[in-house]
């Protein structure tokens, strides 16, 4: 009999992370306690706003360190209105993202069981998407300045930096993961007409990669047109894969579409697995009903559900899948994001009462 134990970092970050993590900390041991044939040893770290507001810094210096031998990191959000979006970003979640150089953000999108989706013309299984997101540079890779400060003359610049190594690793992971779904279709996610050299590069090297994979079908779609084509032609779409900022704006679309950005779940995968990933729900820290037991915990238990997976406890993700999607099938468990009057703690008891037959 196993009695395997994985250890699983949570950062709850800010704002209604502080009450999402702990929800799928709960679930994760009603999972384990359901005779799954293995445990969790968790860690907390109290890394975001306070400690930034104690400390002078997001996390501490050496505290990828203190990650580096777990093996999954549950994560919850970066944000704070009393402290600059650049600094909370930058400062706890891409420290954490590039300093393990988890590449691959991965986001799945479906309307589950019970939710009213935005399109009315769309039918459930009509949107069944992964969008892959390059989540190591592009245009978030950080580089750029400003100058002349306070002056007319003032000057700022942000840098797309693509490099191929970059674009050939996440085309290859984008292939192989339509490859491993039913459909094998990967749309590449463009904006060549306009950007006309490092996206050209992305255009070419999607050609290249896509040679290995001769049963993958793909095509190539500029953003803005995908924008559309998302709200008009949902079920031609199935995999996709686009540049840092491009799948960053894409897949919430994607999620709105789905019924609510409080369902989606993310993974920050380092396909290599030299490093811990991460996993999260991508609401962010919605200050606006923090501590009043309002926020959905069902993007949060999605993320559980990728982070089962990539730790190899398929069955196991399968259960909480099954869970989740009864609980989000009764109205009355939906919280005021899907037009109903739940509470975390009451989606959560139902959640691990699934779990508990």
């Amino acid at each position: 009999m196993r009695n395997t134990t994985y250890r699983i970092a949570c950062i709850p970050g800010d704002g209604i992370g502080k009450e999402v993590i702990p929800a799928g900390r709960e679930v994760l041991q009603a999972l384990a306690a359901s005779g799954a044939g293995f445990g969790f040893e968790f860690t907390d770290f109290g890394w975001g706003g306070d400690w930034y507001r104690a400390h002078g810094e997001m996390m501490p210096a050496n505290g990828l360190d203190a990650l580096r031998g777990m093996d999954a990191i549950l994560f919850g959000s970066a944000g704070d209105p009393q402290i600059p979006d650049h600094v909370t970003l930058w400062g706890l979640r891409l420290k954490i993202c590039q300093g393990f150089d988890q590449y691959a953000n991965v986001r799945p999108t479906r309307i589950l069981p019970g939710i009213d989706a935005p399109l009315k013309r769309c039918a459930p299984h009509d949107l069944d998407w992964v969008i892959v997101r390059e989540n190591s540079e592009g245009e978030y890779a950080g580089v750029g300045g400003r100058a002349h400060q306070g002056h007319p003359i003032e000057v700022a610049t942000d840098v797309s930096v693509m490099t191929r190594a970059g674009v050939e690793r996440i085309m290859r992971f984008a292939f192989r993961l339509a490859q491993s779904r039913p459909r094998k279709l990967l749309t590449v996610v463009t904006k060549s007409n306009a950007q006309r050299h490092a996206m050209v590069m992305w255009d070419e090297i999607a050609l290249e990669v896509s040679r290995a994979f001769p049963d993958v079908a793909w095509d190539k779609e500029l953003v803005d047109a995908c924008t559309a084509r998302m709200v008009n032609r949902p079920a031609s779409l199935d995999t996709l894969v686009a540049t840092n900022l491009h799948a960053d704006i894409l897949s919430d679309l994607a999620a709105a579409l789905a019924g609510s950005l409080g369902i989606a779940p993310t993974g920050n995968i380092d396909p290599e697995r030299r490093y811990p990933s991460m996993f999260e729900p991508i609401h962010g820290s919605a200050f606006d009903i923090m501590g009043k037991g309002l926020a959905n915990p069902v993007g949060t238990f999605w993320s559980c559900v990728m982070l089962l997976e990539h730790i190899g406890e398929h069955e196991a993700a399968a259960r909480l899948m099954a869970a989740i999607e009864a609980v989000t099938a009764d109205p009355a468990l939906h919280t005021r994001d899907l037009g109903g009057r739940a509470t975390t703690a009451e989606v959560t008891a139902a959640v691990c009462k699934r779990l508990a037959h």
